[in-house]
């Protein structure tokens, strides 16, 4: 949220490690209800970890400042185009070090009804960024790659983006916006932004910009029992800001920054009362170890669930996990 490694043989190794297709399959699933797939967190915190080592091999942090931010996108763009994933780099110009936003897209379904998800790929210069923003990209990193393996049909487009240069105020999100044409604006229905969804002293909060988006997250959350609240504290502060100006529907999800946890959300989440929702905000301590599983995992599946929900050509059935 606002306020240099070597990547060859180690992105070929996960590539089997995280079962990645190659290409797409030639026949999709069949038009049918389907069950929104499981988001494997182990593979999320796969991400996780080389996203810290990238960091520890570029002075503790993934800042575009430094070669953190770079090295960060070329393992995401590797992973994708190894999963058949048509993958763009756009170079920012009014960026930090014009870092590069990283835009892939799934093959299939309509391109003239997009649904887009986003995460800022960014960290502050204080430390690696693994909670802001690396929860968000590695989630919606594995619901990419998920989305290939068992690729369902579709009747939207399904578009994902890594944004640069989020931590100096959206500057990567505003740029991609700024370039797109009236008709290509037109075609993107839903944006979708994940921003710190694995804070340790977690909440659940849903964006509540557009009532029959946050339905959709709400739904899924209502299925396994956990009551959300809309997210308050990220309102113009992350990048769905920069398509909700451009009169995009948004919406996504947040376990919450530097706001204090009440004893009513303590009750009703868990957690520490009268503590911020995530203490290493903006911190060096923003690590792999200040990442819980509890919220990565349940948001993640929300995530996935969204998708298949907006996206896929058959009814999905809201699953109880």
């Amino acid at each position: 949220m606002k306020w240099k490694t070597k990547l060859g043989a180690g992105v070929t190794a996960l590539v089997a490690i995280l079962g990645v297709v190659t290409v797409p399959a030639a026949t999709a699933a069949p038009a049918s209800t389907l069950a929104a797939p499981d988001i494997s967190l182990a593979n999320i915190k796969t991400h996780l970890n080389q996203l810290q080592t990238i960091a520890r091999n570029n002075g503790g942090t993934r800042s575009p400042r430094g070669g953190g931010y770079a090295a960060s996108v070329s393992y995401v763009e590797n992973l994708l185009k190894n999963a058949g994933y048509t993958t763009k780099r756009q170079t920012c110009t009014s960026c930090t070090g014009q870092s590069q936003n990283l835009i892939a897209e799934w093959p299939q379904g309509d391109a003239n009804q997009v649904l887009m998800l986003g995460a800022h790929l960014d960290s502050v210069s204080a430390g690696p960024g693994i909670n802001d923003n690396g929860s968000g990209s590695a989630s919606i990193l594995e619901v990419a790659l998920t989305l290939a393996r068992t690729n369902p049909a579709m009747a939207k487009r399904v578009r994902f983006a890594w944004w640069a240069d989020e931590e100096s105020g959206m500057v990567g999100s505003r740029y991609y916006v700024s370039t797109l044409s009236g008709t290509e604006r037109a075609k993107i229905k839903t944006y979708l932004n994940f921003d710190m969804i694995g804070s340790k002293n977690w909440g659940y909060f849903v964006y509540d910009d557009v009532a029959s988006v946050k339905a959709v997250f709400d739904e899924y959350f209502a299925s396994i029992g956990i009551e959300t609240e809309g997210d308050t504290e990220g309102d113009g502060r992350s990048d769905h800001a920069s398509f909700k100006r451009a009169g995009i529907p948004v919406g996504g999800l947040a376990t919450g920054a530097g706001d204090i946890k009440s004893y009513e959300q303590a009750d009703k989440w868990g957690g520490t009362a009268g503590a911020p929702f995530d203490n290493c905000y903006h911190r060096a301590c923003d690590t792999t170890a200040n990442i819980p599983d509890t919220p990565l995992e349940k948001n993640s599946d929300a995530i996935g669930y969204a998708v298949w929900k907006l996206a896929a050509a058959a009814p999905v059935a809201t699953a109880h996990r």
